[in-house]
């Protein structure tokens, strides 16, 4: 591992002082890009305007022309948080905003697949809709938007992710990454492009005079959800996105939310008046994500809806429960992966460029999770293979590197071995593919060919980007407070800092006796720190990259590091 600091423009830093930032924060946001406190500015008026996002008048013009009519109105949803938050987005904004027949509809991720396909196409149609919503989800659906169009639906394709060579014939297609928009934020998710489309709409729906400025209803109390579904996409959060973010933050921490995020935030022992963006990333969201992975998605989108808070948290504990099994079927998966993947190289030797398992004891909802898990350890491309419920085929889900476009390179794979790949989709840093069963080893080996061919020395080196040294008088709990308070995330990077310490003590603690509890001295004062899952001792002098955390133990609270790496 190498750990390099971030460079800290001087004169974006000053500036930011300048306008009353702590001095802290200057330097931590001058590192990621920000120049001056305009960008810092979360007010929701500093929002890109809804109409600069393309189809999105379209869509506010077929949804406000569905609701004069009392339409039936189908949202079909993703079966992951933020596919999730965007359903509930969207029942709940367009009941808000005068649609009496809203229901939605989420695929099963083992019997439907992925995406607005004709089967479900059919299935909408079936249960009476006539007009038919896609969240998260449909800009590759053309098969399924001709089916829904066939059936006589009128459709609205609402999606985040990147197109493929053909756009579905949509009524209208509400998408940052479609040819044509310009609309800055990129990297919205899905549930914020959804929020996007019910702006535009409640601005149509003022124009026909439906409503005044006055009498409009609020938007905001949706904000919660959306944050949540944000950050648990790790979508990247630029200026637009942190906004969304803090917003919902804001809200949630003064009570403002809706029973099934109070609920969750209760099930993972955590305390709302203090929520973070960690909380949503590593606490609610997988819970959420867990009833897609192994039950069923209407479990987490019925929490979200319900205003019943005994409802919400039964159904939470439902989550929580679901959840706890996921991280036993993943801890047994991730093993039995990660001595597959240590079987492709020697003992001492690196590994290969690129990573590819498949066991038929893999459950399919979990394949993505542990290839994150392969890829965090062994820093290379990964992909986690599982036999589909569709015999002959795998399905499988990758994660990546910075500097290797996953998306791009299965596209390679393709074009190279015709018939090999039967589907795939997803960005740069995460995709899934469905796979001929008897053409495996032939993928796995194309997929190590493209990643031999990309990757260089430099990119296969893990890189650790720190803050550079903390300056002793920042070790304070209050200002760790301060820290945890602020929007961070993917492309945002939490404040990670770095320099040589001396190890005083250390000792393996846990039930496993796998994470590692240090005693540092830290510009001469004596530091607490933990490593988790990590058990090799420490030199006496280490270079550590380390996050900072609060300890509280009969009722002090004492700053402790958390360690993210060394460099020997």
């Amino acid at each position: 591992m190498k750990i390099v600091a971030r460079d800290i423009p001087p004169r974006a830093a000053w500036a930011l002082e300048q306008a009353g930032v702590h001095p802290l924060l200057a330097r931590l946001y001058a590192a990621r890009g920000i120049t001056g406190q305009h960008e810092l500015d979360d007010a929701l008026a500093r929002l890109l305007p809804p109409h600069t996002l393309r189809g999105a008048r379209e869509a506010a013009a077929l949804l406000a022309d569905a609701i004069a009519l009392d339409k039936r109105l189908m949202i079909v949803a993703d079966y992951d948080c933020d596919g999730a938050t965007a359903c509930a987005v969207g029942v709940r904004g367009l009941r808000l905003l005068g649609a009496r027949h809203v229901d939605y509809l989420v695929p099963d991720r083992v019997v439907d697949g992925y995406g607005l396909t004709p089967p479900i196409a059919r299935r909408v149609a079936q249960q009476g809709a006539q007009v038919l919503i896609t969240v998260d989800n449909g800009i590759a659906s053309c098969e399924g938007v001709a089916e829904a169009k066939a059936l006589g639906l009128a459709v609205l394709v609402t999606d985040h992710h990147l197109p493929g060579p053909q756009l579905p014939e949509a009524d209208a297609i509400v998408n940052p990454n479609q040819p044509g928009c310009t609309f800055e934020s990129k990297s919205i998710a899905g549930v914020g492009v959804m929020f996007y489309v019910l702006m535009q709409l409640r601005a149509e729906l003022r124009a026909r005079g439906v409503f005044d400025a006055a009498s409009q209803p609020r938007l905001e109390p949706l904000l919660p959800l959306v944050a949540l579904g944000t950050v648990a996409d790790v979508v990247r959060l630029d200026c637009n996105n942190r906004r969304l973010v803090a917003q919902g933050l804001k809200r949630i921490r003064a009570g403002q939310m809706q029973p099934g995020i109070q609920a969750l935030f209760d099930a993972a022992g955590r305390k709302a008046p203090a929520a973070t963006t960690f909380d949503f990333g590593f606490a609610l969201g997988p819970r959420i994500n867990a009833a897609g992975r192994l039950a069923d998605m209407t479990i987490g989108i019925e929490c979200l809806l319900t205003d019943d808070p005994a409802r919400a948290a039964q159904l939470a504990r439902q989550l929580d429960a679901i959840n706890r099994e996921r991280r036993e079927l993943e801890g047994g998966m991730r093993e039995q992966a990660m001595l597959l993947a240590e079987s492709l190289f020697e003992e001492g030797d690196a590994p290969p460029p690129a990573i590819s398992v498949f066991d038929p004891d893999f459950h399919e909802g979990v394949v993505g999770i542990v290839a994150s898990r392969l890829k965090d350890k062994l820093h290379r491309p990964s992909f986690v293979f599982a036999a589909s419920s569709e015999g002959g085929k795998l399905k499988g889900s990758g994660r990546s590197i910075p500097g290797f476009h996953l998306r791009d390179a299965l596209d390679l794979v393709v074009k190279r071995h015709p018939g090999v790949v039967l589907k795939f989709g997803g960005h740069a840093m995460a995709a899934g593919c469905t796979v001929a069963a008897e053409h495996y080893a032939t993928f796995e080996q194309a997929f190590a060919q493209v990643a031999q061919e990309w990757l260089d020395a430099a990119t296969l080196t893990r890189r650790l980007e720190t803050d550079g040294p903390l300056a002793p008088e920042y070790c304070r709990a209050e200002l760790v407070d301060t820290l945890h308070r602020e929007v961070w995330g993917q492309g945002f990077a939490p404040p990670t800092f770095s320099e040589e310490v001396q190890v005083l003590s250390q000792r393996l603690v846990g039930e496993a006796k796998n994470h590692l509890s240090l005693k540092l001295l830290h510009q001469g004062q004596p530091v607490d720190a933990i490593w988790f899952g990590h058990t090799e001792p420490l030199p006496e002098r280490a270079l550590l990259a380390f996050r900072l955390d609060v300890n509280e133990w009969r009722g002090e609270r004492r700053v402790q590091f958390l360690v993210e790496g060394v460099e020997f």
